[in-house]
Order: C-alpha cells, then structure tokens, then sequence
C-alpha cells in the first residue's frame, strides 16, 4: 500500500466529533489528515483566496504534528454527518487571558457554496464562546475574497477596518480586511447553538 492510500485510509477512519453544527460535524486534526488537508491546500481557487503556495507535505506533517502540542491553537477537521472529510478550521493565536483568539476555515473545492462554511464558523463560535469563555475572535482575509466576507458576515462578524497593502499576493498589494464577532454579539445572535442541535 502506498504511503499516500495509507493517509487516505487515515483521514477517512471512522472519528469520533467532538463539536457538531447543523449539518457538519468537527473531529480533532491528526498527523494522517495531512495528504487531505495538502491537497485543499494546493486547489487554486484556495492559494488565490487565502495566499497559500505550495508546500512539501513533509513540512505541513511537521506542522501538524508540532500544532497537535500547541496551547495556543485548537484545529479540527469539518465532516458531513457520513464520516466524509469537507474541511479545516482552526482556532490560533488564542489568548485565554485577554479571551481572544483567530478563527480560520478553508473548505475542499466540491463543498463550497453549500452553506457548509457558515455552518463550521458557527460552530466554531459556539465552542469558542460556549467552552473556550473567549470574548473576542477575529478574522483576517482579503478585501476582494468575496466568499469569506459573505461567510463571515452570516456568522456575525462585523468589519472592523482594513490593513491596507497589507500583504503581497502573485506581485500585487492586497488591502486585508479585519473582522471580529464579540461575545455580546454571538449572545445576541437568534439561531440555536451547536449543542442543541
């Protein structure tokens, strides 16, 4: 068996959730979630959007396995109710003194625009400031990444301002906008959270 259907096989294991959504569910990201999460990585649409190039998969291996023992972040896999791998998102930067913490999410290309994305960042929220007792996530993405601003404003977010030329992006300056949801306002939200679902 080659080393690739080997991770295959891993990051399609039966997983435990440890965070449900409407119609997703989050297990905890693993080492053999690599191969997976490489080839989300390398979609174009992806590395456009996000700014991600591509990387050796021994290199996100090691960053996986680095992260794993990270304090300061908390990654998951996005999962249909069938066991089948859609997603990764991830907590970084968490500041469990001042509550504040990073919300990313990168969906594989045949699940976006199903409302999937909206679905993970709520959950996302609820476990940030259901468990977690965060007061503050923020989001960063580029100002013409109109998939991720629509995402983000469905789940709340509210942009804050915009880091101009704030990156370098295929030879060109991008304005970066800034977003954050705070606790007050997830409260405020009329939808039900992850765990009465």
């Amino acid at each position: 068996m080659s080393e690739n259907a080997t991770e295959e096989t891993a990051a399609e294991r039966d997983r435990e959730p440890c965070i449900r959504g409407r119609k997703i569910r989050f297990a905890p990201l693993d080492v053999g979630d690599a191969a997976l999460l490489q080839s989300w990585r390398s979609d174009p649409t992806a590395a456009h959007e996000i700014g991600f190039w591509p990387r050796p998969l021994s290199w996100l291996r090691e960053r996986i396995e680095r992260d794993v023992d990270s304090h300061d972040r908390d990654d998951f896999i996005i999962l249909l109710p069938d066991g089948t791998p859609i997603g990764h998102t991830a907590l970084i930067d968490q500041d469990l003194v001042d509550g504040t913490a990073e919300v990313c999410l990168l969906l594989a290309p045949q699940h976006r625009h199903q409302g999937h994305g909206t679905d993970a960042l709520d959950a996302l929220t609820d476990f940030s400031f259901g468990e977690l007792s965060l007061h503050r996530l923020e989001a960063v993405t580029h100002t013409d990444n109109a998939a991720a601003l629509t995402v983000l404003a469905r789940s709340g977010f509210v942009q804050e301002g915009v880091r101009r030329s704030a990156c370098l992006h295929r030879g060109r300056r991008k304005d970066l906008a800034v977003l954050s949801l705070l606790r007050p306002e997830w409260e405020g939200l009329a939808r039900p959270r992850s765990w009465d679902l």
